[in-house]
């Protein structure tokens, strides 16, 4: 058993090298609901333009969702890629979806970045967002949930384990929440340092600094009573796609590179977190570990749907 998990943890550190060393097309944008809202962060001295849905009236739910590693500044990947925009018109909840964060894994770094500038993402979704969403759009910051893939799902499940008090509800899609387990550690560091970053000026030199404070395995303890979804694909072959399967007329090498070593880590990642929240007394946990899937939007979006009808939606309401 420990030499299998040994091997997937190897597997973690080539796959989390592979998720900063390529990039994969999107999709074109279609007309996205909801408008672009540029919010003030006085943490990071800087506005940052937010993809808002308004759910009209005041004190309701707002559903926070975060974008990937390669998370551009003009636009975001759940607006390129999916539909849940759309989805979510009429569901009473606002939605926000900040736009950039590429690289900084949502967290309040250390140190100002030479590449990266200053990041306190932390502040900005938990402080700042939620003040403006009160003020603006009648969030009533009582009932909150965020929601992300790949590098924002480790995010996401880090938000609400700090701050447990300000989420009911969590939902992590092909994320990588054993931080400081051997391989994903470095690549995590690796992944920092292909966007530009040093991670050093992140959470520290590891295993000093911030890196224990920041990991959702180690803080699981803490969404005690709330609601959690975690889910990830296997790496084995995607419905959607043929081309990532070996074997197949159409197979593609280079997307499968892609797409599939990074679902591998991010399932043997969320196997071993979805074992830790099973110990959590009062979780309301959902998970989905497909026997297929790669590392690719048509999975988040079809999670993402689970998710609002087993954990956003009844921590809401």
């Amino acid at each position: 058993m420990l030499k299998s998990v040994g091997k997937r943890l190897l597997v973690g550190v080539a796959a989390m090298a592979t998720l900063a060393s390529t990039a994969v097309a999107v999709a074109p944008q279609a007309q996205a609901a909801g408008t672009t809202e540029y919010v003030y962060s006085a943490s990071m001295h800087r506005k940052i333009p937010v993809r808002i849905i308004d759910a009209a009236g005041n004190n309701n739910p707002t559903l926070y969702l975060l974008d990937g590693l390669r998370a551009p500044n003009n636009t975001s990947g759940w607006l390129q890629n999916t539909d849940v925009d759309r989805f979510m018109l009429g569901k009473r909840t606002n939605v926000a979806i900040p736009f950039g964060g590429g690289g900084s894994f949502y967290t309040n770094w250390e140190r100002r970045d030479p590449k990266l500038g200053v990041q306190k993402w932390e502040t900005f979704l938990t402080k700042e967002l939620p003040a403006y969403m009160a003020k603006n759009h009648g969030s009533d910051n009582r009932r909150n949930g965020i929601a992300g893939l790949s590098m924002s799902g480790t995010a996401a499940l880090n938000l609400a384990s700090r701050h447990p008090g300000f989420y009911k509800a969590v939902a992590s899609y092909s994320g990588y929440p054993t931080v400081t387990m051997p391989g994903f550690t470095q690549g995590i560091q690796q992944s920092v340092a292909v966007m530009g970053g040093n991670p050093t000026n992140m959470w520290g030199f590891y295993p000093a600094g911030e890196w224990f404070a920041n990991d959702p395995f180690l803080s699981a303890g803490n969404l005690a009573g709330h609601y959690v979804y975690v889910s990830s694909g296997t790496g084995v072959g995607s419905k959607y796609d043929s081309s990532v399967t070996p074997g197949s007329g159409n197979f593609n090498p280079t997307k499968f590179a892609q797409m599939v070593p990074l679902e591998v880590a991010a399932s043997t990642s969320s196997q071993l977190y979805i074992a830790r929240m099973a110990t959590v007394p009062g979780v309301h946990l959902t998970t989905h570990i497909s026997p297929d899937g790669v590392h690719w939007w048509d999975y988040w979006q079809a999670r993402f749907k689970q998710s609002w009808q087993t954990t956003f939606r009844p921590a809401f309401f």
